[in-house]
């Protein structure tokens, strides 16, 4: 298959850092488009990973033996070199979790418990995935709390102004998602958080489609709390990250109790462990925590805006290409948008799409992507969708759309 690229990106090169992108599937060069889902792994991630388990295998922060203490340096040089990928004021505001739903439920608990009562505000979107969703309908069940969301266009748009009128005085957080994993869409998220922060109320985002994706920088944006997930960036599964202002996370009591986020511990009183420990309770993921920051090391080796340069690329030509299938149509044409294709297929149902893709070695998801709400918005059980990232090529998109027309014929 010849790679196809634009504006120069060096895509073949890219892609042999891929293995997996090298097999066959039913016969076919494989075609991943699935990185919504999860991103595939560069080498230097899995050799991260092997490297920790082949050669320093060791708890970290409690030891005084060799490996602990080369662990622990490498586990606390990734905090730092992730906390510079996001531009975080201080590695002390960077909590390691298992990834954003973690992130989010550690807010919905920590910050919940201390600063939401009854009759209390939160305001989510239309486009929320369940991680966004869930934690917070938990916490109003718990506290009385009400949840109040923003709607959305036809194009799969937050009404801003409608998001306005929902900001009040009892309102006591935001909750939003950067990029939604259905549509696409790039959400105004600075111009949230002000409108927010000029009443005073704090701004959790879900960045797990995001950081792949768009440059993300925690203090230009000025959020409060902002949450992602390793896997989809490159990195291992079972790893991500909640950035959260010190002032915030000094008052918020801790998610879990146990080894490492304790300073004191007696019958009578526990005291705590400084941030970001406080809630880094018991033994971490090590492992995929050292293989987080090799991902972030490789994708700014890549460089992110070169490779969002590609994705949209991509993205329009997906765009097209799709568009122009009779029977085709896309959900959410929103103006800002990162490379995530979601489509119909007349009469033929989303699963079934996706299982005759795969035949031809094509890896899509299908089904109502943890966004069941969303769904409902537009009368929709489902839809396939084809995401990108920088390792895919237009060549690629072709596969998918000479897919697709297979779709058609069998179920014409």
């Amino acid at each position: 298959m010849t790679q196809m690229s634009k504006n120069g990106f060096p895509v073949e090169r890219i892609r042999e850092d891929f293995p997996i992108l090298k097999q066959l599937i039913h016969g076919r060069p494989l075609v991943y488009l699935d990185s919504a889902a999860t991103s595939q792994k560069p080498q230097s991630v899995i050799d991260a990973v092997v490297r920790y388990y082949r050669e320093e295998n060791a708890n970290i922060h409690r030891g005084i033996h060799y490996l602990s203490e080369r662990a622990t340096a490498d586990y606390e040089a990734a905090r730092r070199h992730i906390a510079r990928f996001i531009n975080a004021p201080d590695p002390r505001e960077t909590i390691f979790v298992r990834g954003t739903t973690e992130a989010i439920n550690l807010v919905a608990h920590s910050y919940g418990r201390r600063f939401i009562h009854a009759d209390d505000e939160i305001v989510i979107s239309a486009m929320e995935h369940h991680s966004n969703i869930v934690p917070w309908q938990l916490l109003c069940e718990q506290t009385g709390a009400k949840l109040r969301v923003i709607p959305i266009t036809d194009d799969g748009e937050l009404i801003v102004d409608a998001y306005a009128k929902l900001l009040n005085s009892r309102t006591r957080l935001v909750s939003v998602v950067h990029v939604s994993n259905v549509l696409g869409t790039i959400n105004p998220v600075k111009r949230l958080v002000e409108m927010a922060h000029s009443m005073h109320i704090p701004v959790l985002l879900d960045g797990a489609q995001a950081v792949p994706h768009v440059p993300v920088d925690v203090q230009d944006l000025d959020c409060d709390f902002y949450a992602f997930s390793g896997h989809k960036l490159f990195g291992p599964t079972g790893i991500g990250l909640l950035y959260g202002k010190t002032a915030w996370l000094d008052q918020m009591p801790p998610f879990q109790g146990g080894g490492d986020m304790i300073s004191t511990v007696s019958f009578e009183r526990t005291t705590y462990n400084s941030l970001p420990y406080k809630f880094e309770a018991g033994t971490p993921n090590i492992a995929g925590t050292i293989g987080l920051g090799a991902a972030v090391d490789y994708f700014q080796g890549v460089g992110v805006e070169a490779a969002a340069r590609h994705e949209h690329d991509l993205l329009d030509y997906a765009t097209e290409v799709l568009a122009a299938i009779p029977g085709v149509r896309l959900l959410g044409n929103a103006p800002e948008k990162t490379g995530c294709v979601s489509f119909l297929v007349d009469g033929v149902h989303a699963h079934d799409v996706g299982t005759i893709l795969d035949q031809h070695g094509v890896a899509i998801r299908a089904g109502h992507h943890c966004a069941m709400p969303l769904m409902e918005r537009y009368g929709l059980a489902a839809t396939a969708r084809a995401s990108f990232a920088f390792y895919n090529t237009l060549d690629e998109i072709n596969v998918l759309a000479e897919a697709i027309d297979e779709v058609k014929e069998v179920f014409s």
